[in-house]
Formats: structure tokens, sequence, C-alpha cells
């Protein structure tokens, strides 16, 4: 995989951000959505960042399988965590990483979690492997960068409103260029 850019992250959106998966808006509307959410509450710029980005692998998913695949965990958190490592600090790569991990955590210890949850997450939360158990919720507690990435699942999980008036993204490049450890 080449080593991603900025412009290469703009071309992905720019070509499969249009895309939909297993959701009633586009990869980029909820992207975007996320990203005006993370703001919204005051999160730092890292967290916005991986908020915007956070389902870039299913951009890859898209991509290779001329759109999306519902019955396989593709691993897109991991995808798009490796795919942005070197252009990105750990910050935004490991809450990215830790996303769908968040939901299973949510899901397990969060009355009412599930039930609030899209279709599209609750058809996915099966095929990533379900709520956690209690050993792993505790294991993932004690990761570095868990409560980053609970807080990013809630901006997900919140980011799917059809016609959502948010700024476009071209309004993030210079915080994903300041965010940025290599451009």
């Amino acid at each position: 995989m080449t080593p991603a850019s900025i412009d290469s992250v703009l071309e992905l959106y720019s070509s499969f951000g249009n895309e939909n998966y297993d959701e009633d808006v586009s990869q980029l509307a909820h992207a975007l959505q996320c990203a005006a959410l993370a703001s919204r509450d005051g999160a730092n710029e890292e967290l916005i960042a991986a908020a915007l980005l956070h389902d870039i692998g299913h951009l890859f998913e898209i991509q290779r399988n001329n759109g999306p695949d519902h019955q396989t965990d593709l691993r897109h958190e991991h995808a798009g965590a490796e795919f942005l490592r070197g252009l990105f600090p750990e910050s935004v790569t490991t809450a990215i990483a830790l996303h769908v991990e968040a939901k299973r955590y949510l899901a397990a210890n969060e009355l009412d979690y599930f039930d609030a949850l899209s279709l599209g997450s609750k058809r996915s939360l099966e095929v990533q492997g379900g709520p956690f158990t209690a050993q792993e919720s505790s294991a993932f507690l004690a990761r570095k960068g868990s409560s980053d990435a609970v807080a990013l699942r809630r901006w997900d999980d919140h980011g799917k409103v059809i016609d959502l008036a948010v700024p476009e993204f071209a309004t993030w490049i210079p915080l994903l260029k300041r965010v940025s450890i290599s451009e």
C-alpha cells in the first residue's frame, strides 16, 4: 500500500466518499458529521481528525469489492489505521483502530446501547464478534486510547443523519495538515 498523504486521503474520499456502506448516508457525509460532532463537543484536533477519518478503511473495501461486504469482518478499522500510520500521530490512529472495539465494549456495558444502534451498526456488530465479555471489556479499558475510542464511537453512532448541514471536507484540510506528522 502506498504511504498515505493528505492528497491520497482526499483522493479516496473524492473517488469513493459518495458511496454508502450499510447506512443511509454516504461515507463522506458520515465522516463530515462525525468531525462536526467532535468539534462541537470540544475535542482536540487529533480526535477531530480521527473522527473525520475513522472509516477510511471502508473506502478500501468499496474500492476492492466494487461495493460493501456485509458478511465478512474486513477489519476496516485496522486497515484505515495502518494506512494513516506515518501521516498522523498515534493518538489519531489508535482511536481509529479501537473504534470497533469501543462499540463492542459499549454494547456489553451500557444498557440500551445496542437498541439505539443503526441497523447497519447492529449487523456489523454481529460480524465483528458481538458484545465483549467482561474480561474483554476490562482488557479494552486498560488499553491506551480506549477513552478516545469510546468518544469517537459515540460520534460515529450519531453521525448518520440524512441531509444534515455540516462543513465540507475542505474545511478540515488545514486541521489535517496541522495534525499531520509528515506533511
